[in-house]
């Protein structure tokens, strides 16, 4: 399993709750979580494969600007 790390500008829960749908619908991602605390909102992705593309394009239709870290 490997981790994904991408800063994104997610703001809140609200945020969260509009790249769910998006996410949920890529089958490889294990497991996901945002920490808004952080300076870079990070989001990561728990996937056995190298899905980023996937994850990227998912994020910026919902609206929000992501980008590998």
């Amino acid at each position: 399993m490997e981790k994904y790390l991408f800063k994104t500008s997610l703001k809140c829960n609200g945020c969260i709750k509009a790249i769910t749908p998006g996410l949920e619908r890529i089958a490889e991602i294990k497991q996901w979580s945002v920490d808004l605390e952080s300076a870079d909102k990070v989001l990561e992705v728990d996937s056995n494969e190298d899905i980023s593309v996937q994850v990227i394009d998912s994020v910026k239709k919902a609206g929000y600007d992501i980008s590998r870290l």
